[in-house]
């Protein structure tokens, strides 16, 4: 897997922001500070520091997620105003409104195939007209800019009002299925067609049209399929569809509860938490486990097919 990559995320804040960032991080301060700094300290892989200016610097893995914290406490204390500037990204524009946004459609999207501990998770939902509104207000259509603790508060909001199916696959099972026969890609498929022929059934004559969130080619999605006892066809395969299909994004949205969910058990079983991603410190976690057990704790723990697992046997 690709290394994660460090991100230098920038967030000018006012006086009352930076009081609340001084006592939140007055346990996590490092002993030196930078000069014209007020204090630089260290959140899980990201270093913060707060200039006497205003100017918050947040730089590691998770980088954005965190200022997005942030920026949101700046927002509620300052009247919604507040922007963040990630270093080396362009500002970008709205998404263009796809021709299956306006209309009554069943999406799927699933997450945790990047990330070496917890399992993967594919949901469908079926998003009829009426609803749109609804979700808008909620912020599902800019669904990638929420944060986790963004997720964990509105999703209960969405799945009162929007119906879904949900299946998860675990490490044990992913490591038990994987082989040359089926890859990520063929389990993924066979996932997203389960939580379609189950929204399919009931809302299938409302629904206009029935998107996937594109992560191979639709000949290969269906070749993936060959031996499953019923498919769902006539899909419409979407690149980004989180960002032009709202039943799609409310997919990923609970896709991503759900995986919050389970990540946070699998933290409070072995003890400590556990990193998302695929990056250093991921290995560093792994390696733990294996020193307080042995090798064969992450067959329930992580994806191992994954590079990480040859360092680890390296190590």
């Amino acid at each position: 897997m690709a290394k994660a990559k460090t991100k230098t995320v920038t967030l000018k804040v006012s006086e009352n922001t930076m009081k609340k960032m001084e006592e939140y991080f007055e346990d996590k301060k490092r002993p030196k500070t930078p000069p014209y700094a007020v204090f630089q300290a260290d959140e899980m892989d990201t270093v913060v520091t707060l200039y006497q200016s205003g100017k918050a610097v947040f730089q590691g893995i998770c980088a954005d997620m965190d200022a997005n914290i942030w920026l949101e406490t700046e927002k509620k204390l300052n009247g919604g105003k507040g922007e963040m500037k990630v270093a080396g990204e362009k500002k970008k524009e709205p998404a263009e409104k796809s021709f299956v946004y306006y209309t009554n459609t069943i999406g799927s999207d699933e997450v945790g195939t990047g990330d070496y501990f917890g399992p993967i998770v594919v949901t469908s939902t079926f998003v009829s007209k009426e609803n749109i509104p609804f979700l808008e207000d909620l912020g599902v259509k800019d669904s990638k800019k929420l944060t986790d603790a963004q997720i964990l508060k509105i999703v209960p909001e969405i799945i009162k009002k929007i119906p879904y199916s949900t299946r998860i696959l675990t490490n044990r099972d992913y490591n038990g299925k994987y082989s040359a026969d089926i890859n990520m890609n063929a389990m993924k498929a066979i996932l997203h067609n389960k939580v379609l022929l189950d929204l399919n059934e009931k809302y299938g004559k409302q629904a206009d049209y029935i998107v996937v969130d594109q992560f191979t080619s639709p000949s290969s999605y269906y070749k993936y399929l060959i031996k499953a006892p019923e498919v769902q066809r006539n899909i419409t395969f979407i690149t980004k569809a989180e960002d032009k299909c709202l039943s799609v994004a409310c997919a990923s949205l609970i896709s991503r509860y759900a995986f919050i969910k389970e990540f946070d058990k699998m933290s409070k079983n072995v003890g400590f938490y556990l990193p998302k991603g695929a990056g250093e410190l991921a290995d560093e976690a792994a390696m733990k486990i294996v020193r307080q057990s042995d090798f064969s704790a992450l067959n329930d723990l992580v994806k191992l097919n994954f590079k990480n697992t040859e360092k680890i046997k390296k190590l």
